[in-house]
């Protein structure tokens, strides 16, 4: 039998969405108030859901204190309070939507998490905006 266990965190970041390639109208038109060359930022929720069979030792699916770690020392320690085009490696070239940012946490996480469990992202950039990443 496989359960889910989930953990959720919060970051803040700030983000300008662009496509170096576009002029400023265009990136404009796509992007809208996104495209703001000064930056804005969002109070990211992130929930991690990992799926896996219940140790029968532990009782555990996974050590939630374990997960948490691994969430702070891969995620939050580098992304929250951070420009994310510019105090970052991971956005330097790639667009930090809140697509490619699901995906790239979801890639951190899965390289230090056991292929013995799935993974899914879900990150909300808004109330009412939010993207889910299952790899």
């Amino acid at each position: 039998m496989r359960v889910t266990v989930c953990r959720k965190e919060h970051f803040n970041a700030a983000h300008r969405l662009y496509n170096p390639t576009w002029n400023d109208e265009q990136n404009a038109e796509i992007f809208g108030l996104c495209s703001n060359p000064n930056f804005h930022g969002h109070n990211y929720e992130l929930i991690v859901k990992l799926t896996g069979t219940v140790d029968q030792e532990t009782g555990y699916v996974y050590d939630m204190k374990k997960l948490s770690e691994v969430i702070k020392t891969e995620i939050l320690n580098k992304f929250d309070h951070k420009n994310l085009n510019l105090d970052t490696e991971e956005f330097r070239l790639l667009n930090p939507t809140a697509e490619n940012i699901a995906i790239v946490i979801w890639q951190k996480l899965r390289s230090k998490i056991s292929t013995d469990y799935t993974i899914a992202v879900t990150l909300y950039e808004t109330e009412r905006n939010f993207v889910e990443y299952n790899g």
